[in-house]
């Protein structure tokens, strides 16, 4: 048994089961639900309001945003990328809260969600590397984690301090 963002109990069982049994175990763990109905709005509620620390709502707001951001951004790829021996393609900026960073690998792009303006320089700077990491290891393997050691050795460090910031679970 799972609660989903939405609040929804979703519930799993041997196929088989009956309805009158299923109905019998959510109601002995009513407790259970509630509570953690309870810490899921909460968390959207927390992932809410660090979100919307960052308005972009207008044209204008995002151009802003943008505009900040590259000027964070790019001297740290430059820096980084020339030490690791890499050249993205292109590099663009996006709301995206589910994700931080992505590298296209195949056109060696790299998008970056506009809202690493609520993380710390160094939190910005360990999503930098790690993206341009994947130009060189597209997987999350030990060789990933060792060019991860090698060139922001802090980056542990790094990813649980933005997520204590953010309250959110990267997708990694």
């Amino acid at each position: 048994m799972r609660i989903v963002k939405s609040g929804d109990v979703h519930v799993s069982v041997p196929f088989g089961t009956s309805r009158g049994e299923v109905e019998a175990f959510i109601e002995r763990n009513r407790d259970w639900i509630a509570k953690s109905r309870q810490r899921t709005s909460e968390a959207q509620k927390q992932r809410a309001d660090f979100f919307g620390q960052l308005p972009l709502s207008t044209r204008a707001q995002k151009e802003e945003a943008n505009n900040r951001l590259n000027a964070l951004v790019v001297p740290i790829v430059e820096r980084h990328a020339k030490e690791m021996g890499v050249s993205p393609s292109a590099i663009t900026y996006k709301p995206t809260k589910s994700r931080w960073g992505q590298c296209n690998v195949r056109n060696r792009s790299i998008s970056f969600s506009t809202y690493l303006l609520l993380l710390p320089e160094w939190c910005v700077e360990h999503v930098v590397v790690h993206e341009l990491c994947h130009l060189l290891e597209p997987s999350h393997n030990a060789r990933f984690h060792a060019l991860m050691d090698r060139y922001f050795p802090r980056w542990r460090e790094a990813r649980k301090e933005t997520r204590r910031i953010s309250r959110m679970v990267e997708k990694r």
